[in-house]
């Protein structure tokens, strides 16, 4: 981009609310954004001044992707933000750049490959089993988030985080009080600094295993000085926080299900097409609030016509990107056969989430079992009676009534 091409007119700043959606609904204030321009200036409920934000699906991958953007130099930054408090922690991986990042992830890669998922498959199907074979014994009504949603994807990622099950209810509370604001931001900072000494005991007992769940590969890298306690630590709090997003995720995927009969019951005629028709409902999902972790930029950049100035704080919206009509025609409507659909629903770049894997394989799961044995599964109250998350980073709802 040319001197001449660069604009120093600065866009208005725009504040932008931590609402409380119900459903599906896209953001009407992220939506204003998209409308103004590519590049646009925003300030957020908590922190400081303003930031940032590109919504186009390129300039979303460019920043992400790009190393004069850091993810650490926002560590000694009050960067306008969603929450009141930050979860990763200093040398957490959410706040690291390579090549401290990838060493970081490396030690836990082994775990989220295709081989790594499939270990934990069967063990997922059968947990899934039991808890419907317990929702159809107690019979309907039954609320679908309490019984199946939320215990399943705990289920997994302790089992794949090595965590034991007598201790999951513990991380589960752990979990929603770390990723809702309305507690503030001393009862989440305590939830978060609690779990972080759980992960220390465990990954400390497990210093020289060769075991394969996540606390056990960290055990053996900081027994072998690839990584310290610290950092194993810090991802493994993010690393379990973010497996319980499923939960959120597929509540919001059957209240899509369940209020649009039709698309359920093309996925129950047409079982070949549940893989695609589960990544453009990921695509579609609005899974979650606002924005997630800020970049500062390293030197001037020049983006859309805007110069990006070193130090300036800039965010991207993955929900937007998805949202893209130059990547996704007629990107408001669910399109099963949407082929390609290059989403950016995990993150893209070295902050890609890992169990992106994981996630779809349970979103798979659930979707053949829900839909499979129980055929006649439907909401047990109209569709604005179902309550969602207040409050919450991660949007999806507090219950999902249903009978069968």
């Amino acid at each position: 981009m040319t001197e001449e091409t660069i604009t120093e007119t600065l866009p208005p700043v725009r504040h932008w609310p931590a609402l409380d959606l119900s459903g599906a609904d896209f953001d009407p204030v992220l939506g204003q954004l998209m409308d103004e321009g590519p590049v646009t200036r925003i300030q957020l409920p908590n922190g400081e001044g303003w930031a940032w934000l590109v919504t186009r699906y390129d300039d979303v991958r460019m920043v992400t992707n790009d190393p004069r953007f850091s993810r650490e130099a926002v560590m000694d930054r009050q960067v306008t933000r969603l929450a009141p408090h930050f979860i990763p922690a200093r040398g957490a991986v959410g706040f690291l750049d390579p090549p401290d990042h990838t060493r970081l992830r490396r030690s836990v890669a082994a775990a989220f490959t295709a081989k790594g998922v499939e270990r934990v498959r069967e063990k997922s199907r059968r947990l899934l089993d039991e808890l419907i074979d317990e929702l159809v014994q107690d019979g309907p009504p039954a609320d679908l988030t309490a019984t199946v949603l939320s215990p399943f994807p705990i289920a997994v990622i302790c089992e794949l985080m090595g965590v034991p099950a007598a201790d999951r209810h513990g991380m589960h509370t752990w979990t929603q009080l770390i990723l809702s604001s309305s507690h503030g931001a001393d009862v989440s900072e305590k939830a978060k600094n609690e779990m972080g000494a759980y992960f220390a005991d465990l990954i400390g007992m497990r210093e020289g295993s060769t075991g394969e769940d996540v606390t056990s590969l960290l055990g053996a890298a900081v027994g072998n000085g690839e990584v310290t306690l610290e950092e194993a630590v810090g991802l493994a709090v993010l690393l379990q926080i973010g497996g319980e997003a499923v939960t959120n995720n597929s509540g919001q995927m059957f209240y899509i299900l369940l209020t649009r009969p039709d698309l359920a019951a093309r996925l129950r005629a047409e079982p070949e097409i549940r893989p695609q028709a589960i990544d453009e409902l990921l695509r579609y999902i609005p899974h979650r609030n606002a924005v997630g972790l800020s970049r500062i930029a390293m030197e001037d950049v020049g983006i859309k016509g805007v110069r990006i100035r070193a130090g300036d704080a800039i965010y991207v919206s993955y929900l937007s990107a998805n949202r893209d009509p130059d990547v996704f025609p007629q990107p408001e409507m669910i399109d099963f056969a949407r082929n390609p659909n290059p989403h950016v629903s995990f993150g893209f770049g070295p902050h890609y989430c890992p169990g992106g894997m994981l996630a779809r394989l349970e979103s798979q799961l659930l979707v053949d079992a829900l839909l499979d044995r129980l055929p006649g599964l439907k909401l047990a109250v109209p569709p604005r009676e179902v309550p969602f998350k207040k409050g919450a980073l991660i949007r999806g709802p507090e219950a999902l009534p249903v009978t069968w």
